[in-house]
């Protein structure tokens, strides 16, 4: 079953979390058109249905059999998608308890025992590798905070990644992608609206 990591937590954000009573659309794979509910919180803002489908098709002969990581899963929309097209497993991070919980219920209502649920900061986390190598990233950090560089970065340094493991990230249109690592090429991106969206693949050696 999928486990929960309690690390402190903001009362306040965590009730505000908890009350909303949004739904997402899983695209496609096992779970097909299954709605989940999201909570509300600040900063959450799910990847829309038509970007998802999109980000879905470049992946599409990468995702059966992966190890995934949603690293600022929110809603877990992007997880919850590659878990029914048939990765191996996901791990979903996020701070806020209300979210936690209702990714909990999900995965529970869904049957998944594919998955953990960690209630952590995804900087401190990623400063402390136990082994584990992702496949498969997802980054949709909350807007305007300046997170994103720095969980790329960390990604590399600390011995998150697959030889040849897939990173997609989300970020607000015109944020300056200028120091990620190396040896990560471009594959895919596109905008839309106020989000620019690109698909990166490392690069061994």
């Amino acid at each position: 079953m999928a486990r929960v990591k309690r690390q402190k937590n903001n009362p306040a954000k965590a009730a505000s979390a908890s009350g909303g009573r949004n739904q997402l659309r899983i695209i496609a794979g096992e779970w097909r058109g299954r709605k989940l509910p999201f909570p509300d919180g600040q900063g959450l803002r799910p990847t829309g249905d038509r970007l998802r489908e999109t980000l879905f098709n470049w992946l599409s002969f990468s995702i059966y059999g992966s190890r995934v990581l949603d690293l600022f899963a929110g809603s877990g929309a992007l997880g919850l998608e590659a878990l029914s097209r048939g990765a191996k497993h996901a791990t979903f991070l996020d701070t806020h308890l209300g979210v936690i919980r209702q990714m909990q219920e999900n995965l529970a209502t869904l049957r998944c025992d594919q998955a953990e649920v960690l209630q952590a900061d995804a900087l401190q986390w990623l400063q402390h590798n136990p082994g584990k190598e992702f496949d498969l990233v997802f980054l949709d950090p909350p807007f305007g905070q300046e997170m994103l560089i720095t969980a790329c970065q960390q990604l590399e340094t600390e011995g998150w990644l697959a030889e040849s493991a897939y990173i997609y990230l989300e970020a607000e249109k015109g944020l300056q992608l200028t120091q990620l690592p190396a040896n990560w090429q471009l594959c895919k991106e596109k905008q839309t609206g106020q989000v620019s969206c690109c698909l990166y693949q490392r690069q061994a050696g």
